[in-house]
């Protein structure tokens, strides 16, 4: 079988960032309590806990130990032999335990964290149940039959879209003041700055703009929807192999976009709101990126990165011309200082940076040279 790098692996290192983001969130109050890091191994155990802190700290590293398990036995050299299922358990266990571990002993110089053993052990048992997992599906011939399905529909340098459509559902998860509308940084990114170079003479260097920003009309609305489900359409086709298999992965995605969108109104204002954000321009704009995708079929890979690249310039470039909505702030303060504080990483940051990350993969795609594409019918 024709070997291809394996997207497991980017994939775990992208999930261990955002686990150390999460677990040491908010990176304030640093303080020494002449406490060794290590102490909490044997603190006693806690006369509390919940369901929910145990289903927590499983689920939170369970996909970590599946991302390194299988991105161990399905290493993409030919030079080395195949991993077996038993060692790449323990070494993904083994590896997952030790960022836990770490992350626990730092925790004691939170004043907002506290290290627990029982977070520990839980999280170790996550880590093993995700590797196990992996080493099933890998017996099963369940890995083989992904990487055979892989080989049919996209090309063998296609991990970093790969990487990238996986992540997008998950980056649509946090609150965006536009459906689909991912990167809009504009304004937190100025008003940081500004508060970064308060009582510095810097802060004169900072351009002042000479209007505010206003909200998005319906029309531009329509139009910021209708990139948002086409980019990852055109970032799939510039790595897939046929072109009759476009039409179903592009009704896929305008799927997953409209799911992920619903959950994440539904964590944000309760389950009776979850589709309250599909207004007739959003809704248009659904329909439009779809039949945009549909019209788009037949384009080669490397004319979908340059459409891509157009279209990501564009997209952001409205986005961030607009400004938030008060009722979209309270929004963001709910999630970045209530109940989804663990969360808030996870999603907060892929949602910023998802489309700078394709705006770069795409743009070291077109820098490349490829041989002349060839589409399969």
């Amino acid at each position: 079988m024709a070997r291809h790098k394996t997207s497991a692996w980017p994939l775990a290192q992208a999930y261990a960032a955002l686990i150390v983001y999460a677990s040491l969130y908010p990176f304030a109050g640093w303080r020494d309590q002449n406490i060794a890091p290590w102490e909490f191994l044997a603190s006693p155990l806690p006369r509390y806990w919940t369901g929910f802190d145990v289903a927590a700290n499983v689920a939170g590293y369970a996909p970590l130990g599946f991302l390194l398990a299988l991105s161990f036995l399905r290493r993409g050299q030919e030079r080395f032999a195949p991993t077996t299922n038993s060692a790449a358990i323990a070494v993904a266990t083994l590896a997952a335990g030790v960022l836990s571990l770490w992350m626990e002993a730092l925790q004691t110089y939170l004043p907002s964290r506290v290290p627990s053993n029982v977070d520990f052990a839980l999280n170790l048992l996550g880590a093993l149940l995700g590797a196990v997992a992996a080493g099933a599906l890998e017996l099963a011939g369940a890995i083989d039959r992904w990487s055979r399905f892989r080989l049919r529909w996209f090309i063998g340098d296609a991990r970093g879209a790969l990487v990238l459509l996986a992540l997008w559902p998950f980056a649509l998860l946090f609150p965006a003041a536009v459906p689909l509308g991912l990167g809009q940084v504009f304004e937190r990114l100025e008003t940081a700055l500004a508060e970064w170079l308060l009582d510095t003479p810097f802060l004169e260097w900072l351009p002042v703009r000479d209007v505010e920003l206003q909200p998005l009309v319906p029309g531009v609305e329509l139009l910021c929807v209708m990139l948002g489900a086409l980019i990852p359409c055109l970032l799939g086709y510039s790595v897939m192999r046929s072109v009759g298999r476009r039409a179903a992965f592009a009704g896929f995605v305008v799927a997953a976009g409209v799911a992920s969108t619903a959950l994440s109104a539904a964590l944000s204002w309760g389950p009776a709101h979850a589709w309250a954000w599909l207004s007739l321009p959003v809704r248009l704009g659904l329909a439009a990126g779809l039949v945009m995708a549909m019209l788009l079929l037949a384009l080669p890979r490397r004319g979908c990165a340059a459409l891509m690249l157009l279209a990501l310039v564009l997209h952001l470039s409205l986005l961030n011309q607009a400004p938030e909505s008060a009722y979209f702030a309270d929004t963001l303060q709910a999630w970045e200082q209530g109940r989804f504080i663990r969360f808030n990483g996870l999603a907060q940051w892929l949602g910023w940076l998802w489309p700078y990350a394709a705006l770069a993969y795409v743009l070291l795609r077109l820098s490349r040279s490829e041989r002349p594409p060839r589409m399969d019918a």
